[in-house]
This record gives structure tokens, sequence and C-alpha cells, in this order.
């Protein structure tokens, strides 16, 4: 298939960007989308031209690093896949597409397709882990009673990939979603429970710093999340932030 696309182009984080167009032809529909921007950049490189900026890493729809808006949906429009997991058979011949970073105050473009989303690390290094006792007086994780309905929400909560999806098609900019998954996770297990109050503080005062948005229930965020992660994680974070502030 041929295709026209129009792709953000921005030397870098102190510069203006641009909408600039280009042609590529023979695309098969069997290709990935990362693959067609491989061809794109291929031929630019071939040219003489600076080849497009974007992240990527395995390619398997599990780091998280892929990151585009395209035609206004974050990660295109097919639904429980990355950029990376897209495939050209949902576009058709001719068409015309659209590819942006992801937009937020929070995660600033550092060129052209490539964002920095180190506020999520940040948020992360507030509160998102357990602290253990290596001293050789560990208890054994497999000794700690878990209901298997807790541990399947767990285990939901913590397929959450941090590819910031979220805060792209959110209107607010809110990483709620993320946020609520990273708080969920551990506070539905026992070993969590030990520094939950102070987790869910830091985390949320971390999110309030970097500058995101708050959420107004629209629910695209869940929509559009690769991974599936489901509003019930930001109610259960509201709860443990209620409870930790009491």
């Amino acid at each position: 298939m041929n295709l026209t696309l129009k792709i953000w182009r921005q030397k870098d984080a102190s510069s203006k960007g641009q909408m600039v167009d280009y042609k590529v032809t023979e695309i098969s529909e069997h290709m990935s989308f990362l693959e067609m921007m491989d061809v794109l950049n291929e031929q630019l490189v071939n040219s003489g031209e600076e080849p497009v900026a974007f992240d990527h890493d395995c390619r398997e729809g599990i780091c998280g690093m892929c990151s585009m808006y395209i035609n206004g949906e974050a990660h295109g429009p097919d639904r429980g896949v990355t950029t990376c997991q897209l495939h050209m058979r949902m576009f058709k011949d001719g068409d015309t597409i659209t590819i942006e970073p992801f937009r937020a105050a929070a995660f600033p473009v550092l060129k052209d397709l490539v964002v920095d989303r180190g506020s999520f690390d940040r948020i992360q290094h507030a509160g998102g882990y357990i602290s253990v006792n290596t001293s050789g007086n560990t208890q054994d994780a497999n000794s700690i009673p878990i209901s298997k309905h807790a541990a399947d929400e767990a285990m939901d909560a913590a397929t959450c990939i941090g590819c910031g999806a979220c805060v792209a098609t959110c209107k607010n900019s809110s990483a709620m979603l993320f946020v609520g998954a990273k708080v969920s996770q551990y506070a539905l297990l026992p070993q969590g429970q030990v520094e939950a109050a102070d987790r869910v503080r830091n985390m949320v005062a971390q999110m309030d710093l970097e500058g995101f948005g708050n959420c107004t229930n629209t629910g695209a965020c869940e929509v559009e999340c690769p991974k599936g992660i489901s509003l019930e994680n930001i109610a259960r974070m509201n709860r443990e932030l209620m409870k930790a502030s009491v």
C-alpha cells in the first residue's frame, strides 16, 4: 500500500516543531507500524535526510517504550496493543496517517516522537516498591497466604507497562490510572501493607508535583490502555489515600 505520513518533527527540546509530510510506497499489510517507520527512515537516510527519532525497545508489547499518537489515538486505532504491535492491516491504501508524540506537560518532547517520561520514574521512586528485610531472616513469600481473588487483581494491576498512553489520551493529562495501578498492585497484597499509607501519600504527592492533571472519570485512559488497566484502580487509590489521610 502507498501512504502519506504527516509526522511531527522537532530538532530538540528547545526548538519549535512542525508537521512534515512524507510518502512511503509498497508497504505490506503484514508489517508492524514500527517496521513501516523503519522503511521511512531507511528512505530518509538514503536521501541524506535526518531519520525520524522514535522510542522502541522490545517490539513485543512488553517494555512500554514505543509511544506514538496515531490519527488522534494513543498507540493507534487498534485496541489492547502498543504501537509496536499495531499492524499496517489496520490502514488502507492511500490513507493519510498523522503521527505525533504523546502530548503532556509532564512528558516534554526531546526530539521528533521521543518524549521524556522520567516523571513516571520519579513517581515510582516515591513509593512504588516494598522494603524487604534481607538480613537472613527474610520470610518466604510462598508462606504468606493470599487469596486467589487478591492475587489476580494485583496481577492485573501489575500488568501496567508505564507507556503513558493513559496520560496522552486524557483531556486533563492525568496519570491517575498509572499511579492507581502501581498503588493497587501493592495495596492488594500483605507485603504492601507495612508501607501502604506512606506509599500512596508520596506517590500522589509526586504525581501532583510533576504537573499531571486530575481525573474527571471520562474513561478514555482505560479504553486506550494497551493492557486494559481498569478504572477500579483509580477508585482503590482514592480509598487508600483517604485511609492514609485520616
